[in-house]
């Protein structure tokens, strides 16, 4: 739950109804790499191991876009989005985009 909006990314809710069907909820944030991150990553890749400053920049995109998307279900009336998805895609060379999409619904 997000404050008054509950997320899920099942079909429905469990032990609730669904009363109203608004429609698609989105969300989107494009983030660039820099430098610094670069830097840290051809390193990591001479040694191996997890690239933090790229799994940071993820972690902030998808809430950035979950919050988004939640906003524009609060927006449009909803109180819970179902079925959330996310997607990337790249935009231009060293930005991509982080996409979170759901079903706008009401629940009883």
């Amino acid at each position: 739950m997000t404050d008054d909006i509950l997320l899920t990314n099942m079909d429905s809710v469990p032990g609730r109804t669904i009363i109203r069907h608004i429609g698609l909820a989105q969300g989107n944030v494009v983030r660039a790499k820099h430098v610094g991150r670069d830097i840290a990553a051809g390193l990591k890749n001479i040694v191996g191991g997890e690239l933090r400053g790229y799994t940071e920049l993820l972690e902030e995109a998808r809430r950035d876009a979950i919050r988004r998307m939640t906003e524009d279900a609060r927006a449009q009336g909803a109180n819970a989005v179902v079925n959330i998805r996310l997607s990337t895609s790249s935009v231009t060379s060293g930005a991509s985009e982080l996409y979170a999409y759901g079903t706008a619904v009401v629940l009883e």
